[in-house]
């Protein structure tokens, strides 16, 4: 099983790991390496959350999901960085709306919107789908007020992909729109499904967003919002 830790936690992290909340995160692709990824985690571990990285698409099973309070989708559909196959079908999508609806919370960022347009189980879940992007350029990333999850964070700019979506479930609460010289897009938003929840982030291409503290924080505020409650 290819699932890692970023780093070796010392005795006293480790004995704590148990007060903290097991999220999966699963990563690597092409375009997304996986370690920026766990890099870009690793600093919300002191927030409460104990971190699984799984990067080998091959290795995901939805059983492997209820093992974890947290799941995020942090990958394209393709195995990894060294297999374009793709990880996720028709048959398997399922497994996500089972996890969510079971009462799992789940957290797609950026790449994990990106190369489902086929899969309408899971787009229907996430709200969303990626339509394309320009040549990466300063992004505004500007929160709406009221929602918990931009709670502390301001307006902020990033050099990042400005990710074009469709927004699908019009129902959908988005808290966060992105905007550059290319235009305004819903960059964050949440939706419910069964006992469970579901909220989307888009930016998340370059290290420059994913070390940002009002990216961190947006990253910390969705996971504890996401996070299942009983």
């Amino acid at each position: 099983m290819t699932i890692r830790d970023f780093h070796n936690p010392p005795v006293a992290e480790a004995v704590n790991r148990c007060r903290k909340i097991r999220t999966l995160v699963l990563c690597d692709d092409v375009w997304h390496p996986g370690d920026m990824v766990c890099r870009g985690f690793a600093p919300l571990a002191e927030a409460g959350f104990d971190f699984r990285f799984l990067e080998d698409g091959t290795a995901w099973s939805g059983g492997l999901m209820t093992e974890y309070a947290l799941v995020v989708l942090a990958k394209a559909n393709i195995n990894s960085a060294a297999d374009r196959h793709p990880w996720l079908s028709v048959d398997s999508q399922n497994a996500f709306q089972d996890y969510v609806q079971g009462g799992g919370g789940l957290l797609v960022v950026h790449a994990g919107t990106a190369g489902y347009q086929e899969l309408s189980g899971l787009r229907r879940l996430t709200g969303g789908r990626f339509l394309q992007h320009p040549d990466q350029c300063e992004v505004d990333l500007i929160p709406r007020p009221g929602h918990p999850i931009v709670a502390g964070v301001n307006p902020f700019m990033v050099r990042d992909e400005h990710y074009f979506m469709a927004l699908e479930d019009h129902a959908a609460e988005v808290f966060l729109h992105s905007q550059s010289a290319h235009g305004i897009q819903p960059a964050g938003w949440t939706r419910p499904e069964g006992r469970g929840r579901v909220c989307v982030l888009t930016p998340g291409h370059t290290e420059e967003a994913w070390r940002h503290p009002m990216f961190q924080l947006l990253l910390q505020n969705a996971l504890h919002w996401a996070c299942p409650k009983n």
